[in-house]
């Protein structure tokens, strides 16, 4: 498994697994109707710094991005997205990219990461508080979730 900075011609093959995660509608706060060009540019934005993992046969199996939360004397607080495409999930694939962006976040100057909408039903929420986030609060039935219906959404953070 090898991590490394996205290039553009890299979302082609992040698009399959994006599409299908967000189109699930169970993690993440996005219109699951997204068009891959809105998904593009919201995934591969320049403000974005953004990662993909390559498995041993070269295939992208996962992607992430870290930006700044807030803007200007705010802007030392990092935000980021995660998505493991499904078909590779537990196999550690999540917790490495995690472990890799929040270091290159530290790195770039980042004092503290926060997401602000994660889903509560979401597996993901384990991975984060085991990495040292904590929830800092929960907006209650704010997501309308496929299978659970309404579901809080969870403001976490960690300090780097």
């Amino acid at each position: 498994m090898q991590i490394r900075e996205a290039a553009a011609d890299d979302w082609p093959r992040i698009w399959p697994f994006w599409h299908r995660i967000v189109a699930a509608g169970e993690t993440y706060a996005w219109d699951p109707d997204t068009s891959e060009e809105a998904a593009r540019l919201l995934w591969m934005n320049p403000a974005k710094r953004v990662f993909v993992v390559e498995d041993d046969t070269g295939a992208i199996v996962a992607s992430a991005y870290v930006t700044p939360n807030y803007g200007g004397p705010a802007a030392r607080i990092a935000n980021a997205g995660f998505m493991v495409d499904p078909d590779q999930s537990g196999r550690g694939i999540g917790r490495a990219l995690a472990e890799h962006l929040l270091t290159a976040a530290k790195a770039d100057g980042y004092q503290g990461m926060v997401f602000n909408a994660v889903v509560e039903s979401n597996p993901a929420v384990r991975l984060w508080t085991s990495l040292g986030f904590t929830i800092l609060g929960t907006v209650p039935d704010a997501y309308e979730h496929p299978r659970h219906g309404l579901v809080g959404l969870h403001i976490m953070y960690k300090a780097l």
